[in-house]
């Protein structure tokens, strides 16, 4: 066997999206050669997925011709040769435009290259003593989807070296169906929990209803089961959606409301964390603006410190704190969030037809959110695969009042604006017989890091409109 000497690291693309070959140093002398075969590093550095491998497996192959395949798992694969030669033949089988593209090419210990789940993978040895072998990023489950395709395919047209009629195939492989019978990978799947809230509502709406995207309420998976870890089989899964929270402000300074709080809004998201490390997943986790105590002269950064208020503040600070430990995470800051339901401007706009005239709140400042706006934020991140970690997303335009958004209300239904009277957040709770949260004073947040991934947020006059007219 002849060992290419010398050779730089660098990767080589394929047209089968997301598989790349990478040419590897390997360094010999009379006593024979040496190679970093897997170098997280430098590898990804180059653009190689970082895949957590999890195992390792050696194939050793006695005889020239040697042939196994077509095999499609859902778990990606860093395929190279230790000893030997092999003629290697790939077939994309997931679902997409990409399906039936056939990539080939010859593996020596100087070259590996990195399968993507649902890549279908086949060898041919080329010399005698050859060992195969492959890093994975999950076990083998018998519970796992697989898809197969015949060696011998017609519209694949493997140009294999050495005729399947003349070499050892097993009679498995050797029936395989066509590509026409194929049953396509599906793409790993997307959670959303908290699925019948309203931002889980206008998920559903963004997302569609394909097979591969699943919807989770609280009586589907509980964020506070101990089993959590264990409800589902988490490596075929691609995102969790954190659509659900614990939103009752004031009612969270009660004993009951801060067990109920802390568990939604901190446990749960440390949970899903957890089970996102482990498996490779990447975690969406929607915050708020009350993470902050609003004594900011400017709008709030992704970057500014942590310092809530009130205990509803407390417990999403710790669950964007809990959040953040996956490895792969988008968190999301939001504020003053509309959506369906009962929320504020349903309240001003009722208020105004029944002719009642409200005081309201004028010493607040931030922007409405609408559900919809966070839906597309997250389906953008997620498309666009954005670097990680945290995005304030709210509607864009000039800043308001609670009291400036009531009278938008009342003037865009046809009443007299001059109706609402504007009051300090002391004066609206000074009767209050219940406890109350502290709310920050400055909710406006900074949207330049979402609009520099070309995201454009709804401005929220435009869309306070729409909503009312819909």
């Amino acid at each position: 066997m002849t060992v290419e000497f010398g050779k730089q690291l660098q990767v080589v693309e394929t047209p089968i999206p997301g598989m790349i070959v990478l040419e590897l140093p390997v360094h010999g002398d009379a006593r024979g050669w040496f190679k970093e075969n897997w170098q997280r590093e430098k590898m990804t550095a180059l653009g190689l997925a970082d895949f957590g491998p999890v195992q390792n497996n050696i194939s050793f192959n006695d005889a020239v011709g040697t042939t196994r395949g077509i095999h499609a798992e859902p778990w990606d694969k860093w395929v190279s040769v230790a000893t030997g030669r092999i003629f290697g033949a790939w077939v994309d089988l997931r679902e997409g435009e990409s399906f039936g593209t056939v990539f080939t090419i010859e593996l020596d210990p100087s070259r590996a290259i990195f399968v993507p789940r649902g890549v279908g993978n086949s060898y041919q040895t080329l010399e005698p003593d050859t060992a195969y072998t492959y890093l994975v990023n999950d076990h083998w489950s018998p519970d796992a989807s697989y898809s197969f395709l015949n060696l011998a395919d017609e519209t694949a047209a493997i140009d294999w070296p050495i005729p399947l009629a003349d070499v050892e195939i097993s009679e498995k492989d050797k029936n395989h169906p066509r590509l026409a019978d194929v049953t396509p990978i599906a793409p790993r799947k997307i959670l959303v929990v908290g699925a019948n809230g309203q931002l889980g509502l206008a998920l559903r709406a963004e997302l569609g209803e394909a097979a591969h995207i699943e919807y989770a309420t609280r009586a589907d998976l509980d964020l506070a089961d101990a089993q959590l870890g264990t409800a589902r089989r988490w490596r075929d899964y691609g995102t969790i959606i954190n659509a659900g929270a614990y939103t009752a402000v004031d009612l969270a300074e009660t004993p009951e409301g801060r067990r109920d709080a802390w568990t939604a809004n901190a446990e749960g998201p440390a949970r899903l964390a957890r089970i996102a490390a482990e498996n490779g997943i990447t975690l969406v986790h929607v915050s708020s603006d009350y993470v902050f105590d609003g004594t900011a002269d400017r709008p709030y950064r992704e970057d500014d410190a942590l310092a809530p208020l009130g205990v509803y503040g407390q417990s999403k600070a710790a669950g964007d704190i809990a959040a953040a430990t996956a490895p792969r995470h988008y968190i999301l800051r939001t504020s003053w969030v509309i959506g369906e339901g009962k929320n504020f401007v349903r309240t001003m706009a009722s208020l105004a037809e029944r002719g009642i005239d409200p005081k309201v709140v004028d010493d607040q400042t931030g922007r409405l959110t609408f559900t919809d706006d966070i839906a597309r934020a997250i389906a953008h991140l997620l498309r666009t695969e954005a670097p990680y970690g945290v995005y304030n997303v709210t509607g864009s335009g000039e800043p308001a009042t609670w009291a400036d958004i009531a009278r938008t209300v009342f003037s865009a239904t046809g009443h007299d604006p001059a109706r609402i009277t504007g009051v300090s957040t002391e004066e609206y709770f000074a009767s209050a017989s219940a406890p109350v949260s502290p709310r920050p004073r400055n909710s406006v947040l900074d949207l330049t890091r979402i609009t520099g991934t070309g995201f454009s947020p709804s401005d929220q006059d435009a869309a306070l409109a729409r909503y009312l007219s819909a």
